[in-house]
């Protein structure tokens, strides 16, 4: 009470000047006096001194509340004239000078403080949470628990492939994540290190040039952005930034009591990131809140090491573009969990890589990584604008982002459906007559018949199964069939070729005239495709059957396995038609001179044809779609020749030919003698020596 009289008798001497209460006549003006200044005890434990104009009052500090233990008395209670004081935080309305005492706030009295996965802990002005075992809050003491899944930093049982470095992260993660999990006091790596040693690891990862395909893409990403996730709420700073010579990251941390809110921006060298806290909270909150922006120098060189062919619709209708990548590879990652389909759309401004005079007809497209399907996909992408340098994306979904720009369009891809589709079918009938015309034919019987034969069989079951299966993605198991079965058969048709191509350099150069046994041949045209195609699916089965079409993957080269036996084939082929036409040509002019000169040309032009369709040449064309001042032509000539192989077999080794054509003249109009003709034939042949196939094939063409 002595106190209170002291300042009672104060505040009176200074009314006494003419001042009203709380203030004090210096020169003749009434000056504020600041009771918190002459008192510095004047508030109890755990309470700080306010000063207000005229007066002051008491505030606990955070973590207490006011406490009157006997009951605030009316006579102990300095009054003035503004009896009401506001401010923030938890303020008196009245203040005792005395009698008010600041409590402890037993927060653990509210059990979702620290949630069902922690005990809560109350301390003077303050709590804990101890997470349970298998449960962390990064630290965050006064945050809620969140489980820890420290098995996902685990390689894959069959990553036998995952380079060294990869695993030393993977592995360091893992620790640092049973530390927490675990809550032990061991050696544990604190946010920032955790984040040093994930970009020195990618940088060296992305130097070495270990992301080489799309299996070995995703466990990278995957692997970084579980690690963000993992050190993202560890950071102290709001805003934490780390560069090496390939990666750049970004992170932005939150930490409060309430979930932040506004916008946040986050940059790098090559992109802009803008989203709200409110999308990168989510519906849960759990006391902090992060988000990380993380974007890679040299990833473009290693995931745009094979062009994309991805299929657009339009109000034109479908139309299949090959891109390529336009923008550095960035991967953004959030506290919210729930991020396949964000409540409001996130926006990516990339830099492309390099400047365009004009974007007037160039194509931009935003795309994710698909770790699922292993390939980039637009769904869920939009693209907002663009210029020369830059173009603005927004995601409906978090993920790692790039940009595609359109190298060369393919228009009007219809008219390339249509004719693939009408030259298959036409292909399909005249194979079956192929068919139907080397087996049945006897005049024409041989080595190079029997080859005719089998040829026209291999390509008959592959274009029929492409025509019927290649669009079959929506069954995993059937497309992947389909891939095999073309793999097999469009491999057999050119070890086929080849085997022509061995009986004409027999023929022509060595001027062999016994003929090659079947079982060789069976062994080649069917042994060495079933050989390879069982390896392959061994090796990798995943890799038949893709996002977009049912044939082989790109990863893992796996497409090497079809196009490196094609390119041998046809190269030897190449070599042996070039020999044969040179052949034939000295051949045309001294076999028979008084021949006119038309017709020589005709004759040799016919012959040269014929063998370019059984040769596989017209698969040369392929060799040219990635060349951009060619692609157009090609794809075109690709596409015609290939899907009508078989009318043109059929032309040129049937219809063109002589004897086939009497046994088709026979079979036509003479029905009723049929069978004596191929009596009478089949007599002749046994008195006459046998013909050899040079002499034969001389004949034909």
């Amino acid at each position: 009470m002595e106190l209170n009289l002291t300042l009672l008798l104060a505040l009176f001497l200074q009314s006494c000047n003419g001042c009203l209460s709380g203030f004090k006549l210096v020169q003749m003006k009434c000056v504020d006096v600041d009771e918190c200044g002459i008192f510095p005890s004047v508030c109890s434990d755990h309470a700080e001194c306010v000063n207000t104009d005229g007066g002051y009052h008491c505030s606990c500090d955070q973590g207490f509340k006011e406490s009157f233990p006997t009951g605030p008395r009316q006579d102990d209670m300095i009054q003035f004239p503004n009896d009401t004081f506001s401010g923030s935080g938890d303020l008196s309305e009245s203040s005792s000078v005395s009698d008010m005492e600041c409590e402890d706030i037993d927060e653990c009295t509210d059990a979702d403080v620290c949630g069902t996965n922690a005990d809560c802990s109350n301390h003077p002005g303050s709590y804990s949470c101890k997470c349970h075992q298998g449960y962390s809050n990064y630290g965050n003491n006064q945050s809620k628990c969140i489980e820890m899944d420290c098995d996902q930093f685990k390689p894959e049982a069959d990553a036998e492939h995952t380079p060294e470095k990869l695993k030393h992260l993977m592995s360091l993660l893992k620790k640092s994540c049973e530390s927490l999990s675990n809550n032990t006091q061991g050696e544990h790596f604190t946010g920032e290190k955790l984040l040093e040693n994930l970009c020195n690891s990618t940088n060296d990862l992305l130097s070495d040039g270990n992301v080489a395909d799309g299996e070995m893409l995703s466990q990278f990403l995957d692997t970084v952005e579980k690690g963000m996730r993992l050190i993202g709420p560890q950071l102290k700073e709001p805003v934490s930034r780390r560069e090496t010579h390939n990666t750049y990251a970004e992170v932005a941390v939150a930490r409060n009591q309430t979930p932040p809110s506004g916008r946040v921006f986050l940059s790098t060298d090559s992109a802009f990131f803008n989203t709200s806290w409110e999308t990168v909270v989510g519906k849960s909150y759990s006391g902090f809140a992060f988000v990380a922006l993380v974007s890679y120098k040299d990833l473009n060189s290693s995931s745009d090491q094979y062009h994309m062919i991805i299929r657009e619709r339009s109000d034109d209708g479908e139309r299949n573009s090959i891109y390529q990548l336009k923008s550095k590879v960035v991967t953004v990652v959030v506290s919210n969990p729930e991020t396949d389909q964000l409540s409001e759309p996130v926006t990516l401004i990339f830099t492309h890589e390099q400047e365009r005079a004009e974007t007037k007809g160039v194509a931009y497209i935003c795309v994710f990584w698909n770790e699922t399907e292993r390939a980039w996909s637009g769904r869920g992408c939009e693209r907002a604008w663009s210029n020369n340098t830059h173009t603005m994306c927004s995601y409906s979904h978090l993920s790692s982002f790039a940009l595609l720009m359109a190298l060369y369009p393919v228009q009007n891809s219809f008219e390339l459906v249509l004719i693939t589709r009408v030259g298959l079918v036409l292909s399909l009938v005249c194979l079956f007559l192929c068919i139907l015309t080397f087996r049945f034919c006897r005049s024409i019987q041989g080595t190079r018949n029997s080859i005719h034969l089998h040829l026209s069989l291999c390509l008959f079951i592959a274009d029929l199964v492409f025509l019927c299966g290649i669009s079959s993605t929506h069954d995993k198991v059937a497309c992947g069939i389909v891939a095999g079965l073309l793999h097999l058969f469009f491999l057999s048709a050119f070890c086929w070729m080849l085997l022509e191509g061995v009986q004409l350099y027999r023929m022509v150069v060595l001027v062999f005239h016994t003929t090659l046994k079947h079982l060789y041949m069976y062994a080649v045209g069917y042994g060495v495709p079933i050989v390879i195609v069982a390896i392959s699916a061994t090796v990798f089965p995943k890799g038949y059957g893709t996002q977009r079409h049912c044939w082989l993957s790109l990863e893992r080269y796996f497409i090497l396995s079809f196009f490196a036996p094609v390119c041998i084939i046809v190269i030897l082929n190449s070599f042996v038609f070039i020999i044969t036409v040179w052949k034939l040509a000295t051949k045309f002019s001294s076999l028979n001179p008084d021949l006119s000169k038309l017709k020589q040309i005709r004759s040799f032009m016919v012959t040269a044809v014929a063998q370019l369709c059984v040769l596989g040449g017209t698969w040369v064309f392929g060799f040219f779609l990635f060349q951009e001042n060619w692609t157009k032509v090609m794809l075109y000539l690709f596409t015609i020749f290939n899907s009508l192989q078989g009318a043109l077999i059929f032309i040129m080794h049937c219809l063109l030919s002589k004897p086939v054509r009497m046994e088709y003249y026979k079979f036509v109009l003479c029905p009723c003698k049929k069978k004596a003709s191929y009596r009478v034939s089949r007599s002749t042949s046994s008195q006459k020596p046998p013909q050899s196939d040079d002499s034969r094939a001389e004949s034909q063409m």
